[in-house]
């Protein structure tokens, strides 16, 4: 415990004082533990309360990322774009919250990062400040259990560890809880919380819409370019956590032996089975990710209906144009294809049905270049695109509050104009952070990009407020109908049309849902 400096924002929360920092005018309150850490006895079970601390206890570092690499291995792609520089450890069960005073009841909005179920932050890439700034909102940013601490599904094999599949997002309804209780300190409103989260964040926001445990916790929801219509199945996760165990060497009668484990073999043997486990599309089943679970998680979030408990929930919902560029990054060849480069590749990703789906897309975008159809048929490989449609489909059909699709278009001149609309790009204009470092290679801190980056997160404030994304600079943006298929897209100057690339949607409902 620490005596504050003076002039510092003072907060009192459930566990106790804390002082944080202001800068142009935001408080910031970081690594702020809301679980206990998930250590010994703690480990792959559900989060437990935190310990209460006395005194003033410093909040102006971020707290510990959770493990999700190994020793001396390079950063992934996501760690990379989150700027995670920090620790990892067991003790990550911490949050961050940026807010514009300590008074009043302003909508909060949860961030929930990305980067699959394995990897990734709430660090500094995610930034709350200008958010906060720009839509008068309490941001808050979090990090959670991940991979084989977070989602190794071991209740069916012992049922002393029956939530062990979904401790992850069991983390993630503690912090909500701890928002609950604690918004009004940092003066949020607790009865108005957006979710929000990217990749991985947006299944994570889907997941917890079907989670009678985060019932309640929150009002509204944005998902970009994470549609998670899916989890895995019960008998899948007992599949995948066998081969975990015979990995180890652990049987089955001795489970209580992982909660010994030097966590160094815990991350091998979770690095060794996603190896050898095929890397499964995005929404669809496979390695660490959540579970069906009676209690924690009863239905798959989005594939056999809309989940009734989120009916009263308000969606914000889209997808990037060309979400496949930044995992095409490196490949230079994609951009000087030629026809037969452009079916051999299609041929690699779709097998058999690859002539079909070349011809339909080629009838769709005759103009199209071999790089440029390649890029498209990539993108709408990985459903971001089709399930984020679907999913909204599916929301509306469902009735109650209203769901609103987006598709961002805005393109990136990075990797010498190759990048265009990849993953994760619209990141940096929701957080009106286009100039932060971590953002910069990709946004080049042009005017046009900070100029869409006011609008941009002022309508996703807006939507956080009322549960209607308009207001906020973009133009008027209707709800979305499964009839009409209203979008915003969003570039330098947006719009609001009906179905568009309607042909191209065809296809991919033809190829994932016919």
């Amino acid at each position: 415990m620490t005596t504050p400096a003076i002039g510092a924002p003072i907060v009192q929360t459930t566990g106790g004082t804390l002082s944080g920092s202001t800068i142009e005018g935001i408080h910031a309150f970081k690594g702020i533990p809301y679980a206990a850490p998930a250590t010994g006895t703690n480990r792959f079970m559900p989060p437990a309360p935190p310990e209460p601390w006395e005194g003033v206890r410093e909040a102006l570092a971020f707290g510990d990322m959770a493990p999700q690499s190994l020793p001396g291995a390079a950063r992934s792609v996501t760690q990379q774009l989150d700027a995670a520089t920090g620790d990892e450890s067991e003790n990550c069960l911490v949050l961050n919250v940026y807010t514009p005073a300590l008074d009043g009841a302003r909508p909060v909005m949860v961030w929930l990062h990305g980067g699959g179920f394995v990897s990734g932050s709430g660090g500094p890439a995610y930034d709350g400040s200008n958010l906060a700034r720009r839509g008068d909102v309490v941001v808050v940013t979090l990090n959670h259990r991940l991979g084989a601490l977070g989602y190794l599904h071991l209740g069916d094999i012992d049922p002393r560890f029956a939530r062990s599949g979904n401790v992850g997002m069991l983390d993630i309804v503690a912090a909500l809880e701890w928002v609950r209780d604690n918004a009004a300190a940092f003066g949020g409103d607790a009865g108005n919380v957006t979710i929000f989260g990217e990749s991985g964040g947006g299944r994570k926001v889907a997941s917890l819409m079907a989670m009678p445990p985060a019932r309640g916790l929150f009002h509204k929801a944005i998902i970009e370019s994470g549609p998670g219509m899916r989890v895995n199945d019960r008998e899948y996760g007992t599949e995948f956590a066998t081969a975990f165990l015979a990995e180890l060497g652990v049987v089955p009668g001795d489970l209580s032996a992982l909660q010994e484990m030097p966590l160094e073999r815990i991350l091998a043997a979770q690095f060794a089975v996603q190896r050898a486990s095929p890397s499964a599309l995005p929404g669809i089943r496979g390695g660490f990710r959540p579970v069906i679970d009676p209690e924690v998680l009863p239905a798959h979030p989005f594939l056999h209906g809309a989940p009734a408990q989120s009916a009263g929930i308000p969606l914000l919902i889209g997808f990037n144009r060309t979400e496949a560029t930044l995992f095409l990054a490196n490949d230079k060849e994609v951009y000087e294809l030629d026809d037969d480069g452009l079916q051999r590749r299609t041929t690699k990703l779709f097998g058999e049905r690859a002539a079909g789906i070349l011809a339909d897309m080629r009838a769709a975008y005759p103009d199209a270049s071999p790089s440029d159809l390649y890029i498209l048929i990539h993108t709408g490989s990985l459903r971001y695109p089709i399930d984020s449609i679907k999913l909204a489909e599916t929301k509306a059909a469902g009735g109650g509050a209203p769901v609103f699709l987006y598709r961002f278009d805005w393109e990136s001149t990075a990797r010498y104009g190759r990048l265009r609309t990849p993953h994760a790009l619209e990141i940096p204009f929701v957080f009106d952070q286009t100039d932060h470092p971590s953002w910069r290679g990709l946004t080049r801190a042009t005017p046009e990009a900070a100029a869409l980056a006011a609008r941009v997160s002022a309508t996703w404030a807006a939507f956080a407020r009322t549960g209607e994304p308009n207001g906020g600079g973009l133009p008027h943006w209707d709800a979305f109908e499964p009839g009409g298929r209203r979008t915003m897209v969003i570039d330098n100057e947006s719009h609001c049309e009906s179905d568009p690339d309607g042909a191209e949607r065809l296809v991919w409902e033809r190829t994932y849902w016919g």
